[in-house]
């Protein structure tokens, strides 16, 4: 997930490099369906998830940045994120990370801090493992430093191992996450080149171990899998068709697109026939737009969000709305940097 600007792809928004489930075990999960399918569109549009991940503002705030509301008042960025309706939010957390402000620090202890903020806003928790001690993305996945040369059962012990004292820290505060994810856009594996998709049955047995600590500590808590670029089906079908084969478990599948408006309806009809071919419910865990172009962005979110709901999705992400320059180089914020007040952008939420 580096968070430099990204490479511009064709018919798309530029894209990172860098995309309601509420049970735990299959027993419950096959209850939540049969429920979710009673529910009226109606209900099912009042039960969608509106969230962020702003793992940046910790050390935005350390650094002294603030964030005004549409009014120009300086404001809590939580309480700000709440008038746009957002009601969950999402943070990353690296295994060992460095100090650098903008690609280091995430560390189990400083998310659990900023989680009870979270909860005490009542706002809902997604936790992103890494599994790295800095950005995993779709393009990159490396292990932590300390991992790097381990046998595939070293690695899978250390795997567990991880999860269940990350977990068990977040018990301890009190913040236990709604959703995790095991894993950040893994579309070529976890942990390469031991958890490579490539060798599906060692990815699958990595994977797994993280999945059996994450309820063994928080048996309610759904666990995903995140893939990025959608659009791709073949590598999506590459990926769970080796994961299923291997005896992969998960709760829910969630997904990366930063796609512009017209393509929005045709990424996530795609979301839904990779998560219908499973019996898994879906998110999108990660959307953005350049900030420079705001109107074009919100009308995206807008359409990703009514293409969302028009097919059973449960939620939408934006990545890093918060973030302002010279913080970070990052251009697919929704805040402008000068009047440090929302953009545009941030109306999409109320409008779809």
């Amino acid at each position: 997930m580096s968070p430099q600007p990204p490479t511009p792809v064709a018919g798309h928004i530029s894209r990172r490099t860098l995309l309601k489930a509420t049970t735990a075990t299959a027993g419950a999960l096959a209850t939540a369906v049969a429920f979710a399918e009673l529910e009226t569109p109606a209900e099912a549009a009042a039960s969608f998830v509106k969230g962020v991940d702003i793992s940046w503002a910790p050390q935005m705030e350390a650094r002294g940045y603030s964030w005004k509301n549409a009014g120009g008042q300086t404001q809590d960025l939580l309480t700000i994120l709440k008038g746009y309706g957002i009601t969950a939010v999402r943070l990353r957390t690296f295994v060992k990370p460095s100090n650098d402000p903008a690609n280091g620090h995430c560390g189990i202890n400083e998310v659990a801090a900023f989680a009870k903020r979270v909860k005490a806003a009542g706002m809902s928790i997604m936790l992103d493992y890494m599994f790295g001690d800095t950005w995993n993305s779709v393009g990159v996945q490396n292990p932590p430093a300390a991992w790097r040369n381990m046998s595939y059962s070293q690695m899978r012990t250390a795997m567990g191992a991880y999860v269940n004292q990350t977990m068990t820290v977040m018990r301890n505060n009190d913040v236990l996450p709604t959703w995790v994810q095991i894993g950040n856009e893994i579309n070529s594996g976890i942990c390469r080149p031991v958890g490579s998709v490539s060798n599906g049955a060692q990815m699958t047995g990595l994977l797994n171990a993280a999945y059996d600590q994450v309820k063994a500590v928080s048996p309610n808590s759904t666990v995903c899998i995140h893939l990025a670029q959608p659009q791709k089906y073949d590598v999506m079908t590459t990926f769970f068709s080796r994961y299923a084969a291997s005896g992969g478990k998960w709760d829910m599948s969630v997904f990366s697109s930063y796609g512009s408006a017209d393509l929005a309806p045709g990424i996530v009809a795609n979301m839904k026939k990779i998560s219908d071919a499973y019996g898994k419910p879906f998110l999108q865990s990660e959307f953005g737009g350049r900030v420079d172009r705001a109107s074009s962005t919100q009308a995206a979110l807008v359409a990703y969000i009514k293409a969302l709901k028009a097919n059973g999705g449960q939620g939408i992400f934006y990545w890093e709305p918060e973030c302002m320059s010279p913080f970070t180089g990052y251009n697919m914020g929704a805040w402008d940097s000068s009047s440090k007040r929302p953009t545009a952008i941030m109306n999409g939420f109320t409008q779809a």
